[in-house]
């Protein structure tokens, strides 16, 4: 499975624990990472500077639904049940 474009849902939905360039402590779930552009692209994409577990995350089915609600939905409920 593709990246779905304009979804940027495992940017917003997870917690990130690692640090990443303004954001020391990563970031909440729930919370919009900083580098997501307006477009949902990622800004640290292929940067050395982007945390490893977000390069490691590959989209699936099970995590990203059928639309970006619903993968929002999905990953939340997955971060609430980790």
């Amino acid at each position: 499975m593709e990246c779905r474009r304009g979804c940027g849902a495992c940017c917003i939905a997870p917690s990130i624990s690692s640090p990443m360039p303004g954001m020391p402590g990563g970031k909440p779930a729930g919370v919009r990472c900083l580098h997501l552009a307006e477009d949902f692209a990622c800004k640290l994409f292929g940067d050395s500077r982007r945390p490893v577990v977000c390069g490691n995350f590959h989209p699936e089915p099970d995590v990203c639904g059928v639309d970006r609600q619903h993968a929002l939905s999905l990953i939340a409920r997955l971060e609430s049940d980790t």
